[in-house]
């Protein structure tokens, strides 16, 4: 199989073994701009995807080297909890000049976490789902990057890990912004009261892992990171669509509340 490309909004394709044809492109209400979701290419989506013509690897990758910028710190190395933020671990590392060291390494041997039916249970399976490469550590500063952190239960048992095994310092960096929002489109996020950056343990979050620091990175990093290589693209094709540039280019009603269509109840 190859890339072709992508499928438009509210666009419908036949696929036959002998062409792609467009049947029908359900146009927008006038000046409604796209709004795709932020969140793809923070977590959900592969990293081989492509998306408004990118890929989430490379967007991820830029989001790692947007929070060197806006969240350094003096540190030996940098990793990440394999292995979802390690485009973004890359990034970081690259920014800041440090080597990206792994510190984790996963056991294959174990199920999933999320499924436990309870928190006591799902904390004792993120213990087990790692392995600890103690060597690569040792008596260190390290800066783990996550991709996000929703709830703030997963994070801790993996610091308290590293900490064990001779973490001298553990910085985590989180290269996404804190999600606050429920979202109404479709995708099954915690309630509000739930979400660790609604709570006031987000007040002194560091303290309540158990790390010495933590920084998100910034809702306009974000935007910035995900629209940066869309713009230039625009810049060099005055054909292409605008409706991608700004903010309102992608649904961030997770992390502003500011919801691309209006809410009715």
């Amino acid at each position: 199989s190859r890339y072709y490309r992508e499928v438009l909004p509210g666009e419908i394709v036949k696929i036959s073994r002998h062409d792609v044809q467009t049947l029908d492109v359900v146009r927008r209400p006038e000046g409604d701009p796209s709004a795709f979701c932020i969140f793809e290419y923070v977590y959900f989506a592969r990293p081989d995807s492509i998306f408004e013509g990118q890929m989430v690897y490379s967007v991820r990758r830029r989001c790692g080297q947007q929070l060197a910028i806006e969240a350094p710190v003096e540190a030996d190395l940098v990793s990440t909890v394999p292995e979802s933020a390690t485009p973004a671990a890359l990034g970081y590392a690259q920014k800041c000049g440090l080597p990206y060291v792994e510190v984790l390494c996963k056991n294959r041997y174990v199920g999933r976490t999320f499924i436990q039916p309870n928190m006591r249970l799902r904390q004792l399976g993120v213990a087990k789902k790692f392995g600890v490469l103690s060597d690569n550590f040792k008596g260190k500063r390290v800066v783990i990057i996550d991709d996000s952190i929703v709830r703030g239960n997963t994070i801790s048992p993996i610091i308290k890990l590293l900490r064990e095994s001779g973490a001298k310092e553990v910085h985590i960096r989180v290269a996404s912004p804190p999600i606050r929002f429920p979202c109404y489109m479709g995708i099954n996020i915690p309630t509000k009261e739930e979400l660790i950056a609604n709570r006031p343990e987000f007040d002194d979050l560091a303290n309540y892992i158990g790390a010495d620091s933590v920084v998100y990175l910034s809702v306009e990093g974000l935007v910035s990171s995900v629209q940066e290589s869309i713009k230039a693209r625009q810049e060099n094709n005055l054909k292409t669509q605008k409706s991608f540039i700004g903010k309102i280019g992608h649904c961030t009603a997770c992390l502003t509340g500011e919801y691309p269509v209006e809410l009715e109840w």
